[in-house]
């Protein structure tokens, strides 16, 4: 689109109801959460963690959806590679980093989960466990309660691809559908199931699923931040009217190895991944604001320069954090007899 063809139709953001300012701060946590992401890779080639699991790829999907759904009311049930996500609906690099260093403070977990297993009272982020998939039906249940209490939140979950062959994808989409819930389902299809390409596990689109549990399913253009929120948008506005759920398949690819321990040039050649990499959704975003006028290469260095230091900062305060303590295992298990949870 050329800048007066800008000027006389509005900015594709503003389109879609977005201000400059919104679709900036959407840009600014999406070049959070792949800074935070990188920061780990090497924090843990350093030794100083265990482990991480990237989300390095799939930013602008996360980030799109979180802008389109109500962050005061709604309920959300992300997987594992969802950093772009649970930041943008306020969790801090701090609070993540606790979690990566495993610490007694983590909020997520206490320090006893793997990182990227997120969880928040405070943010509705309800807590997600390792088997892959769990979180689908317990996010059915979310909409179900939202239903019979005739409240207006919706639940929002999300899963690889390879998770969309999984029983629970399939339960929870059953009773979604026949029980018309306000649940939007979100498949974020990387391509690999850690090292298996999507050609070996689907032989079709999984937003075409939908149609067999009387709901609609789209496939949109996970790179394209702007594209899955107006998806997500929709789907938000069909559930809060009684239409029940939408299957979102946002397609996308995993730009880092599956996790810190896969060598993923084992199953994958550089030449795919560098090919995917002038795909990349973050890089397409600031495009996309310097186009707009409203962005450009200094602020773009302000921003990288502020946002490294608030990782940097998390870091050093998470290092220093103390460790869980033996005897506080049962913390957070069982409930004290004053109604504090132990």
């Amino acid at each position: 689109m050329s800048s007066k063809g800008a000027v006389d139709a509005g900015f594709r953001h503003e389109q879609l109801g977005l201000t400059h300012g919104q679709v900036i701060d959407m840009y600014r946590y999406m070049l959070l959460a792949r800074r935070f992401d990188e920061r780990n890779m090497l924090l843990q080639r350093a030794g100083k963690i265990n482990f991480h699991v990237s989300g390095i790829g799939q930013e602008a999907a996360q980030v799109g959806a979180a802008f389109a759904l109500d962050r005061e009311k709604d309920y959300f049930l992300p997987y594992y590679r969802d950093y772009g996500f649970v930041l943008a609906v306020g969790m801090t690099p701090r609070e993540l980093m606790l979690s990566a260093f495993a610490k007694a403070d983590d909020p997520n977990s206490g320090g006893r989960q793997m990182p990227g297993h997120f969880g928040s009272k405070r943010l509705r982020i309800v807590t997600g466990s390792s088997p892959v998939t769990t979180q689908v039906p317990h996010a059915v249940g979310v909409a179900l309660a939202a239903k019979m209490q005739k409240k207006d939140f919706v639940s929002f979950v999300t899963f690889g691809e390879g998770s969309s062959n999984q029983g629970d994808f399939h339960e929870g989409c059953n009773f979604a559908g026949v029980q018309k819930l306000p649940v939007i389902i979100m498949c974020e299809n990387n391509q690999y199931a850690i090292s298996v390409p999507i050609h070996k596990q689907l032989a079709g689109k999984v937003s075409d699923r939908a149609l067999g549990y009387g709901f609609p399913g789209i496939r949109v253009d996970g790179n394209d931040a702007l594209a899955v929120y107006a998806a997500v948008k929709e789907a938000r506005e069909r559930a809060v009217r009684g239409e029940g759920p939408t299957l979102i398949e946002a397609m996308m690819y995993r730009l880092s190895p599956h996790s810190t321990s896969d060598n993923d040039l084992a199953y994958r050649t550089k030449e795919e991944v560098d090919e995917n990499w002038a795909k990349d959704g973050v890089a397409r975003m600031k495009s996309y604001l310097i186009e707009c006028g409203i962005w450009d290469e200094a602020k773009d260095a302000d921003l990288s320069a502020e946002l490294l230091l608030e990782v940097k900062e998390a870091i050093e305060y998470a290092d220093n954090a103390p460790f869980p303590k033996p005897e506080d295992t049962l913390l957070h298990v069982y409930a004290d007899s004053d109604g504090e949870g132990r």
